[in-house]
């Protein structure tokens, strides 16, 4: 119905007093009910197919229109940032935004593209980011109030009239639901109250709603839960594979508790027979579902220091889905059969029935690994597929360096926080051969997978990175020429050449730094309906199956390998799916993009709490950032903070920005270099904390 109304409406002169009216007839020209075509014609709306030109008069979107996201900026100019990433960003002015505001998806009118100039016109918001507003609330009359947006890229303040305040006290932090029918004079009501400005834990809640991020899921939502059993039926063990006798096992941290996947291991004579058994989510959240709108809306898990914002209600993400010990679970499962070079000769999909012998920790196959006394008699029953998982592990990871594989091997934070908010422990977190085990046998299961589908032409999530742009991996030479580094001609950039730049920063004390530097130069990597390959992995095919619990894309690609191993995809359900497996692919990796970010401000946030404590402290660190006004210092626990340029030793410096160096007549500094820092300050509001050089 969708390609008949774009046809009409393409062809046709005929214009509508209304969208209902609009609606009535197209239910009359294809006999189908206004229910049926009004849900078609909202999401034609909703994903910019059409676009009411003036009233009544619906278009079809065409090549003079572009489809994006608002990148606000502090000053009187946004940008749009196309949904198609290989176009540039477009400018767009005030006057243009058309009550748009920061992280709105919208359809807009191209006024201008040419290798100059792009800018746009905001003609519809598609999706409204800043349904509600966090801020906060201040008096100003001793009735009414305002509301100060904590995102200084929303420029508009929120009035509050006095009986939509929640009687929130003066000067408290707030969520606002804003009323945008009057985009140049905003007002809205309280909906919570988050609580005192300056209270940390006011803080990481203000900063967990500007993600539009939330702890409780709705009422309807957790009925729908809690409903389904907690054990299986009979009825679950009929046409399917039954594993429960097979040495099946999970190796998570210790603090996980949705633990999607499963493994074995065995060896039939020079091969390595590898099963990937992963957490059957789509026996439970059926598609349409008011458990798979929530988990269409969330995206993704997110993880916090302090708490865990599930993709699903924990009765399926800690219950029935979860691979627990000695519990009887559905998994959708991959069995491979691998070769000496790590090559997988054959492989096999199917709907199995486990139940995991262990609940393995990453310290405790370590330990078993290093041979140690007690690991190893504990898992006396399972030490020789620990050991053999480890050859092979090895075996796939020399396979994937030899394809050019990059392994940037960047740290992450650990924080542990207490019920104060107190940071008790920050830490790099630790990641040794276990982890690496579960990672190279997720990623050969993904990319067995997502070749497999790819030859069936099915419409299907990719997990795509693409490769990144020559001049880009051309400052990366300057920048290690720099450092002293030999670095050969960049013509074409393959994953070799870029692991080749890798190798000559090994063993060197600016190796991370390199790493860093070399990261921000890649693509980011996305989801995708199209195989566009895997720069960083070095493959082919990629795709994301393995945590369906906590990556809607595993769950959306579980649905159709679902539906194929049951039967044949008929043209019109691929169509349906092609359409499906697209939205999802872009929302999937708006999710994800916003999780990382809240992940991120939280950690600083912490940080800076850390650092708060520390003031007057000195610390060895690193410099891992270059800027015009100063240079940025990592710490070995992964703090980080600004030595701004005008505390440095008085002389007359000059931002070299390709060789990413701050260079006076007396002073140089490059990134890499050992410092000594002094902790001075650290603004638990901005998340922002200032160094002095302790020399």
């Amino acid at each position: 119905m969708k390609n008949k109304i774009l046809e009409f409406l393409r062809t046709s002169k005929i214009k509508f007093s209304t969208k209902n009216d609009m609606v009535l007839f197209f239910s009359g020209k294809f006999t189908k009910t206004p229910k049926e075509v009004s849900i078609v014609v909202e999401q034609m709306i909703a994903r910019g197919d059409i676009y009411e030109k003036k009233r009544g008069e619906f278009v079809v979107a065409g090549s003079d229109t572009i489809k994006g996201k608002i990148i606000a900026t502090t000053k009187s100019y946004s940008f749009l940032s196309p949904v198609d990433k290989t176009r540039p960003d477009f400018f767009i002015t005030e006057k243009n935004m058309n009550g748009a505001m920061d992280g709105d998806l919208v359809l807009a009118k191209i006024l201008e593209e040419n290798e100059v100039n792009q800018e746009c016109q905001v003609i519809s918001i598609l999706q409204n980011e800043n349904r509600t507003v966090v801020g906060t609330l201040t008096y100003f009359n001793g009735k009414d109030a305002f509301v100060v947006p904590d995102n200084k890229k929303l420029k508009k303040e929120i009035f509050v009239p006095q009986k939509l305040t929640m009687k929130a006290k003066n000067g408290y932090r707030v969520v606002v639901r804003v009323n945008k029918s009057n985009p140049k004079n905003l007002s809205g009501e309280v909906i919570e109250i988050l609580g005192e400005s300056d209270d940390i834990g006011s803080l990481e809640l203000g900063i967990i709603r500007n993600h539009k991020l939330y702890e409780n899921f709705p009422q309807k939502v957790l009925e729908d839960a809690q409903n389904i059993p907690q054990k299986l039926k009979m009825s679950d063990y009929t046409e399917r594979v039954d594993l429960r006798k097979e040495k099946i096992f999970t190796i998570d941290g210790a603090d996980a508790k949705d633990l999607d996947d499963a493994v074995s291991i065995k060896k039939d004579g020079g091969k390595y027979i590898l099963g990937v058994y992963i957490a059957d989510v789509g026996n439970y959240v059926k598609y349409g579902s008011g458990l798979d709108n929530e988990a269409y809306t969330r995206g993704t898990s997110v993880y916090f220091p302090n708490m865990v914002l599930p993709m699903l209600p924990k009765e399926l993400s800690n219950g029935i889905c979860s691979l627990n010990e000695k519990e009887d679970r559905l998994a959708l499962s991959c069995e491979m059969v691998i070769d000496e070079k790590g090559d997988v000769k054959e492989h096999k999909i199917f709907e199995s029935v486990i139940c995991s012998c262990h609940r393995l920790t990453y310290d405790e196959v370590y330990d078993v690994i290093l041979g140690k006394e007690e690991a190893t008699q504990k898992l006396a029953d399972i030490k020789d597929e620990i050991l053999l998982m480890n050859e092979l592990s090895h075996i796939l990871e020399q396979r994937r360096k030899n394809a050019g594989a990059l392994d940037l091997d960047l740290p992450e934070s650990y924080i542990e926080v207490d019920e104060n908010y107190n940071v008790k422990f920050l830490k790099k977190r630790e990641r040794n051969e276990a982890h690496k085990i579960i990672e190279n046998f997720m990623v050969i299961c993904n990319e067995t997978i997502a070749k497999h589908f790819s030859s069936l032409n099915l419409p299907f999530v990719y997990r795509v990175h693409e490769k990144p742009v020559v001049e880009k991996i051309r400052n990366v030479a300057l920048f290690l020429q720099g450092l002293g580094v030999s670095v050969p001609e960049v013509k074409d950039v393959s994953p070799q050449f870029v692991q080749e730049m890798l190798k000559l920063t090994e063993d060197k004390p600016y190796n991370e730094v390199a790493s860093k530097v070399l990261l921000r130069s890649l693509q980011k990597a996305r989801y995708l309906d199209e195989n566009l390959g895997h720069f960083g992995l070095a493959l082919e095919h990629y795709c994301h199956f393995t945590s369906p619990i906590r990556r809607y894309p595993d769950l959306c690609i579980h649905r159709i390998i679902k539906e194929n191993l049951h039967s044949k995809i008929s043209k019109q359900r691929k169509e349906e799916l092609f359409d499906f497996v697209m939205d999802a692919s872009f929302r999937s990796s708006e999710s994800e993009k916003n999780a990382d970010e809240a992940e991120r401000d939280v950690d600083d946030l912490f940080k800076a709490v850390y650092a708060r404590e520390h003031i007057g402290e000195e610390f060895d660190g690193i410099i891992s950032g270059i800027q015009n006004y100063g240079f940025y210092v990592e710490l070995e626990n992964t703090v980080e903070g600004l030595v701004k340029i005008d505390d440095l030793p008085q002389d007359s410096y000059l931002y070299m920005e390709k060789s990413l160096k701050l260079k006076g007549n007396a002073h140089v500094y490059s990134m890499g270099d050992k410092v000594r820092v002094k902790i001075v300050n650290s603004n638990v509001f901005d998340r922002k904390i200032d160094f002095i050089l302790a020399n």
